[in-house]
């Protein structure tokens, strides 16, 4: 298990590199990430390079046998190019070209930035594609689904439609353009949507552009990808992302990359606040090539810089929050950044070592998780194997922020609500692109199936048939593949495997109801409520309140040799818990009870050994009694009780 840090040498005087790679040996660091912001210094003018200095870096840091993962500077090319080249700068859905002074403002399709950006890359993958010291490359810098709307954007996007659909005919009846008059006669008519809500323009063109935009950050890190490994194909490359709004498709995006890696900032809590997990992001990120991943950017101190500043990291949640990474299946783990910048924009945003330049105690904390990863070589080649699965789905998530559906229904938070009941348990959760192979899984989680996929559905359709346990809930089936209702009982193709169909819906936002379970339990539920009516099926739950009180609000239905679950609303943590336990019980999978709050609980495993991680995401000690004695790899004991502190970890051979 590697510990690195992300280090900015052309920052800093040259005097301090040799300092910090000496503080960084004796430490425990084992890579260190440079070179995503600093095109003006490697070509201060056009075809102008200077790589003297990133030699030098490279040569200082790597005598210490620090590996060297090197980034492609393609987010922020120098005032130069945007001064020769002013049409390489977005341009944005108001139709006004973006300011330039900070950074990814470029075009990713502008003809001559993609000159240049192609350039840099292949001048830096010739020189240093083949050096033993590169362990792996970064393409870019947090890529998105950049919604520019300058020409070149706008003509590729309708030779990518035309492309799709063929005609302009085609195009016409699959946006639905007779209504409001906004039928094409012209290709050229066709515009990127405008600065206007999403919900008042057309769903489908909205839709198709986020797929077009997500294309294109995928294209771009591909063309990238391909450069380096035109000069060494056994190098590894990737690129790193954080969630933004402009996500694009992930699945898509690390395609042809060797691994994932994401930009881990958990939110920092204060005594007494409840912990948020970022569980569900680091599962998200694993189940993007459903294999271990890497973390480029960790959690090192308070942050703020375009934003106010958040507190300080509690003592425990430096080492807490980078071991939690690892027992999701991060097999490395770099910090933002070892040192706090002393200038520019991200001078707040802090690292391990700040302005004092005084080792503080969270670099204390530092030094002793790069201790503690030293004894974890053990877990190395173990991953996480999980018998329950949650479908993502990037056209779901795209078109519910194109039609907001309700008060208060976010898409994201249906699928948070299943990671978090099956996580009480100890479960190991992946999350998973609606096409990848179910069979695997005791049961699959499909939340909001809102836009029709065939690929898709007819995944659904094996898998239950094969056996499998499926979970759907309300707005599933809602639209066909072009954002446009279909024109069916909902939930359309899958009332089938459902055994129900929705007589009926109520969004009723924030106001919140009762349903009542086949045990006698009552639960809370709000924002949106199918009335069911059932065919083959059987009611789990039914509603307790308004004209529909006593119809089922949750169905159960045998289907070929599976069981498909329908969820009609939207519930509290209470009801998926109990829901959740119930599908482990009855599909065999393992669950552990009575967890201390805010205790965490995964498994990784080589086929042989599983060693089991809690981790107490809590401001309070936990203790948990082991059903049997086991052998700490950290402490190198047995144990028959693990007391956990505040953000603490604990790691056993089971």
């Amino acid at each position: 298990m590697r510990i690195g840090v992300d280090y900015y040498p052309e920052q800093w005087d040259r005097s301090i590199w040799q300092a910090d790679s000496d503080l960084m040996a004796k430490t425990g660091v084992k890579l260190i990430r440079f070179g995503e912001f600093s095109w003006s210094r490697l070509e201060p003018s056009d075809g102008q390079f200077e790589f003297q200095w990133l030699d030098d870096a490279i040569s200082t840091f790597s005598r210490h046998a620090i590996g060297i993962v090197l980034c492609t500077p393609t987010n922020c090319p120098p005032l130069w190019m945007y001064e020769t080249y002013p049409d390489i700068t977005q341009i944005g859905p108001d139709g006004r070209r973006i300011q330039t002074g900070i950074r990814a403002h470029r075009c990713i399709n502008a003809p001559m930035f993609l000159y240049y950006a192609k350039r840099i890359t292949e001048a830096l993958a010739k020189r240093y594609a083949n050096n033993p010291a590169i362990a792996a490359w970064q393409i870019d810098n947090e890529i998105e689904a950049y919604p520019c709307t300058c020409e070149v954007c706008c003509n590729q996007f309708r030779d990518w439609l035309i492309d799709k659909h063929d005609t302009l005919e085609n195009i016409n009846a699959a946006f639905g353009n007779s209504v409001w008059s906004g039928e094409y006669s012209d290709i050229s008519q066709i515009k990127p949507p405008t600065a206007y809500s999403k919900a008042w323009q057309n769903p489908s063109l909205c839709l198709e552009y986020s797929r077009f935009t997500s294309d294109c950050a995928a294209k771009f890190i591909n063309d990238m990808s391909l450069i380096i490994k035109r000069e060494n194909p056994k190098a590894k490359v990737t690129t790193n992302i954080c969630f933004t709004e402009n996500q694009p498709d992930l699945y898509k995006l690390y395609e042809g990359l060797d691994f994932a890696s994401y930009d881990n900032y958990p939110q920092i809590t204060i005594s007494g606040d409840k912990a948020v997990s970022h569980s569900f992001e680091l599962d998200m990120i694993r189940g993007v090539k459903q294999k271990n991943f890497w973390i480029m950017e960790q959690l090192s101190g308070p942050t703020g810089s375009w934003e106010p500043m958040s507190p300080t990291p509690r003592p425990g949640q430096i080492k807490g929050y980078a071991m939690q990474a690892m027992a999701h299946g991060a097999d490395t783990v770099m910090f933002f950044r070892w040192r706090t910048a002393i200038t520019g924009a991200e001078m707040f945003w802090h690292g391990l070592i700040d302005h004092s330049n005084v080792p503080s105690r969270r670099f204390k904390e530092f030094t002793e998780l790069c201790k503690e990863a030293q004894k974890l070589s053990v877990i190395e080649t173990t991953e996480l194997v999980s018998d329950v699965a949650i479908m993502y789905s990037p056209d779901a998530h795209w078109a519910f922020s194109i039609q907001p559906q309700t008060e208060g229904f976010d898409y994201l938070e249906q699928l948070r609500s299943f990671h978090s009941a099956f996580a009480r348990y100890g479960a190991n959760i992946d999350i998973i692109a609606p096409t990848a192979d179910l069979t695997k899984y005791k049961a699959v989680i499909a939340p909001a199936m809102y836009v029709y996929d065939k690929n898709a559905a007819e995944n659904i359709y094996r898998y239950v048939i094969k056996g499998g346990t499926l979970v759907m809930t309300a707005r599933s089936g809602v639209k066909d593949q072009f954002n446009n209702c279909i024109m069916e009982p909902l939930p359309t193709v899958f009332r089938e495997v459902i055994g129900a169909e929705v007589k009926e819906y109520d969004s009723i936002g924030r106001h919140e109801q009762n349903i009542k379970d086949f045990a006698g339990n009552v639960f809370k539920c709000r924002q949106w409520c199918d009335i069911l009516e059932l065919t083959t099926a059987r009611a789990y739950a039914e509603y307790n309140d308004s004209f529909y009180s006593g119809s089922p609000a949750v169905s159960m239905n045998r289907y070929c040799s599976g069981v498909a679950y329908y969820i009609g609303t939207v519930c509290n943590a209470d009801f998926y818990e109990s829901f959740s336990g119930n599908i482990m019980k009855q599909t065999g999978i393992p669950r552990l009870r009575d967890l201390p709050t805010g205790v965490e609980v995964t498994t990784r495993t080589n086929g042989l050994d599983d060693y089991i991680f809690f981790f107490n995401n809590s401001d309070k000690e936990a203790e948990i009694v082991l059903p049997k004695a086991m052998f700490s790899i950290i402490d190198g004991s047995d144990r028959e009780k693990l007391s956990l502190k505040p953000y603490g970890m604990e790691i056993v051979r089971k």
